[in-house]
């Protein structure tokens, strides 16, 4: 017994066991079970939207345009190529044509053993149904794959020659059989059978292309693989003119001129495409790293990543940019924003919209609308490390929203800003769990060739989504992806890290294969798992820094908050790292000042945070700006200077760079100015002095950072490519409402002689008096009967139902169409039937 006998024995479709053949897609649905109902429900859920009331109207459903569309969109290559290859064989096509169709005459066991799955996968999403005898692609399909000179097929094959010669004279047929050694026949039906016969006996045609010419085989050789349509001159060569004559090519237009589609498939050896695809391109490995390489790689992107939002959060703490018009953040800002970051914009782009995504930034909603942290900011600055890294990577994994569209255009040629409302793409999540999940079928520690990665996705879903500008939006996806994971901490050199693979509920000790996306309620509990694996990896908070003569500090690691937060006010950051180097100036020191810290206070913090002696240089700049600071004082007349001492007021207007603040002496030791108070200590503060603020009473004023919190916001949810995939609670309602539905519309029933005739599906109709009589019938002797009922909201439907009791204008019956009991208004009940003998 070969393979192909073996796979076909092998292959037997659900339902098929010595039943009658289906006649319609709705008869191959009703003979499923219900695990094959829930599979397709499953696979196809915008069928569920809302609930079919019965088989027939999912079979509708499932047949028209905008669904069939999704499906198809939905298959991987080889799927899709045996959709296409159905498309242009006979409608029914057996099994053995189609496997003909695929392996040509020479065969090929690769594409005997994917087959079934191939088959069996497009019956489950029923766009094939029928048995293997009688294998039917649903209509809507056939009409989007088959072949068309608008829509060439991409198997590059033409029309049949029945197709093509579909207005061709009778004379003119009869002359081409003659040409190609036929015999005369008595009408044009017969002469394209004949012709027919013709081009698909191997021997036949191989005997006519031996007496072709060379130029005539060369002009086949250009359309043999497509397209299959050429052009010609009224006065065509004589290669053509000879292949025309035959019937090889066969006119599609004055001009033009089309390959039959027998005639190609025998120049092709029977294969309906040039290059099938039965198995999945493997993904390849670029470099192998010792796992635990890739896990410190990953966690010191990982510590960077939660340094990043922090800052971000902190840039914003009073208050970030504006929010635009038209929503999102400006380009002048985005640059800001970068700047201050020290990143580059892409980048910055990308933190500020996984802060957005996981509800750490928002707008604040007032009239002078801008961005700024939420509350909830607060409380995640307050977690763990590892929680705030699990909740950074768990909202990147389910966000839609696409930070790589920042700076292209929408399809208007509008700008696409951060923070936008454009930016939300459905297939995000799906591209990224696929990427991530194929780098786990590597051995841990090894990164993916990138380009196989998107071969593969290439080939798991060959039609899904186009960009605006024609480039594949999935590939673009999949490689913003590929660099996002490593921002965040997901990967380590290009290498899937342990605790990432904890995340996706991947194996951590060898190569996973893809597993299906987590439901949120799973990807919550993996996330507490992840964040158990890298906590051990994260550098521990630090409580000292180290100080040094020139004036800066080096932390050796991450802060613990408090610390950190101060020496932000009492320093600035020169540069960052795996160490970062505060620096010490007479204008940071000012900034604390005006925070309200005193000599002292910074004098016992730097003691009790150094691990090293205070340097001699600090002290005395801490010392210095300290006896300079409140020695001026500020206030508002529209604005005065006060000194006690009167040598410096007359310093300061001797001063050409005070010629600005139109200073004038209003006494020894008082000076007014014509400017406001917070322009007067800039203009002083940039010559050199060190003055204080001034409350109306004399006080000097704290100048301490005001956190601006936006009202509570969630994270933005995302937007769905489409319906949900349903869990099993739904998918098992809607069965069971469909399979009731089904057995309401296709019960037997006894038709009343009195009552007209109607179409099946259609409504019964009887008058109030027979329906009253029929039901309380029914009542008094326990039978069931069939109604039709139209609901409040003008919904109309038909079921089984058993009457319990007759009333004050309603019926409580046992409906079995739901599976409960219920009470119905009589005056919504349009007709009546009994049920034949033994229906229920």
């Amino acid at each position: 017994m070969g393979t192909g006998e073996r796979n076909r024995e092998a292959h037997v479709p659900e339902g098929s066991g010595g039943a009658a053949a289906p006649r319609t897609l709705a008869e191959a649905l009703r003979a499923r079970g219900d695990d094959g109902l829930a599979a397709l429900l499953r696979a196809r859920p915008d069928l569920l939207s809302p609930v079919p009331n019965d088989l027939t109207q999912l079979a509708t459903r499932a047949g028209t345009r905008a669904s069939v569309v999704r499906a198809l969109e939905r298959l991987d290559r080889f799927a899709l190529q045996t959709a296409e290859a159905l498309a242009v064989a006979p409608d029914p096509a057996p099994y053995e044509v189609l496997l003909g169709l695929l392996t040509g005459d020479e065969g090929d066991a690769t594409i005997e053993a994917a087959l079934p799955r191939a088959v069996e996968l497009l019956r489950e999403q029923a766009l094939v149904w029928g048995d293997d005898e009688r294998l039917r692609l649903v209509r809507t399909a056939r009409e989007l794959l088959a072949p068309s000179p608008q829509h060439p097929s991409p198997t590059g094959l033409g029309p049949t020659v029945a197709e093509a010669t579909s207005g061709m004279s009778p004379t003119r047929l009869q002359e081409i059989i003659a040409t190609a050694g036929l015999g005369s026949t008595h009408d044009p039906v017969s002469a394209v059978t004949v012709l027919t016969e013709l081009f698909t006996d191997r021997r036949r045609m191989g005997e006519l292309l031996d007496t072709a010419p060379s130029d005539a085989l060369t002009v086949l050789d250009r359309l043999v693989w497509g397209p299959p349509y050429g052009e010609v001159t009224a006065n065509p060569a004589p290669p053509v003119r000879w292949l025309r004559d035959r019937g090889l090519l066969l006119p599609a237009s004055p001009r033009t001129v089309v390959l039959p589609r027998e005639v190609a498939l025998h120049l092709r050896a029977g294969r309906a495409h040039r290059t099938p695809e039965p198995l999945p391109p493997a993904v390849a490995e670029l470099r192998t790293y010792r796992p635990q390489v890739v896990d410190s790689a990953a966690a010191g992107q990982a510590h960077r990543a939660l340094a990043t939002v922090e800052e971000l959060l902190r840039e914003w703490n009073e208050g970030g940019p504006a929010v635009l018009r038209a929503g999102g953040l400006s380009v002048r800002d985005l640059k800001r924003t970068a700047t201050a970051l020290d990143l580059s914009e892409p980048e910055t782009a990308f933190w500020v919209e996984l802060a957005y995504g996981a509800g750490l930034l928002a707008s604040d909603g007032e009239a002078d609308e801008r961005y700024a942290p939420t509350p909830d900011a607060d409380t995640w600055l307050e977690l763990p490390p590892a929680t705030r890294w699990a909740r950074l990577a768990t909202a990147w994994l389910t966000a839609t929203r696409t930070p790589g569209l920042v700076g292209g255009q929408d399809a208007k040629g509008r700008a696409l800003s951060a923070l936008g409302p454009e930016l939300d793409r459905g297939v995000a999540p799906e591209v990224r769990h696929r990427v991530l999940t194929l780098q786990g079928t590597l051995t841990p520690g090894t990164s993916a060739d990138p380009e196989s990665v998107l071969a593969r996705l290439q080939w798991d879903r060959p039609l899904r989504g186009t960009a605006q500008s024609g480039a594949d939006l999935r590939a673009r996806i999949a490689t913003w992806t590929l660099t996002e994971a490593e921002h965040l901490g997901i990967t380590g050199r290009g290498a899937l890290s342990t605790h990432a693979r904890v995340l996706l509920g991947l194996d951590t000790t060898g190569p996973t294969a893809p597993v299906a996306p987590l439901t949120p309620a799973e990807l919550t509990a993996r996330a507490a798992l992840a964040a158990e694996a890298i906590a051990p990896l994260l550098p521990e908070p630090v409580d000292h820094v180290l100080l040094q003569a020139d004036l800066t500090a080096v932390a050796p690691g991450p802060l613990e908050r408090p610390l950190a937060e101060m020496l932000a006010v009492l320093a600035d950051v020169e540069s960052k790292g795996g160490a970062t180097v505060y620096r010490f100036t007479a204008a940071s020191v000012r900034r604390a000042l005006d925070a309200g810290q005193t000599a002292s206070d910074l004098h016992a913090f730097l003691a009790a945070h150094s691990r090293t002696p205070v340097p001699q240089p600090l002290a005395y700049l801490v010392d210095d700006v300290a006896r300079k600071h409140g020695h001026l004082r500020i206030g508002a007349a529209s604005a005065y200077v006060r000194c006690d001492d009167d040598a410096v007021l007359g310093e300061i207007l001797a001063d050409k760079r005070s010629a600005t603040l139109r200073l004038r002496r209003l006494a020894p030791t008082v000076l007014a100015a014509q400017t406001d108070p917070a322009t007067l200590l800039e203009g002083l503060r940039s010559m050199g002095y060190a003055p204080a603020g001034e409350s109306a009473e004399g006080d000097v004023l704290i100048t301490r950072a005001h956190a601006h919190r936006t009202p509570p916001r969630s994270a933005p949810a995302p937007v769905p490519d489409g319906p949900p995939t349903p869990d099993a609670t739904l998918l098992g309602a809607a069965v069971r409402a469909i399979r009731a539905g089904d057995l309401a519309s296709t019960v037997e029933r006894k038709e009343a002689p009195q009552a007209p005739p109607h179409a099946p599906g259609e409504l019964p109709r009887t008058s109030p008096a027979d329906t009253l009589a029929t039901v309380q019938a029914a009542a008094m002797t326990g039978s069931a009967i069939w109604i039709g009922y139209v609901n409040a909201d003008g919904a109309a439907s038909q079921r089984v139902i058993a009457p319990v009791r007759v009333e004050g204008g309603f019926v409580t019956a046992y409906d079995h169409t739901a599976d409960e009991v219920r009470t119905y208004p009589l005056h919504r009940i349009t007709g009546v039937a009994e049920l034949a003998d033994g229906a229920v």
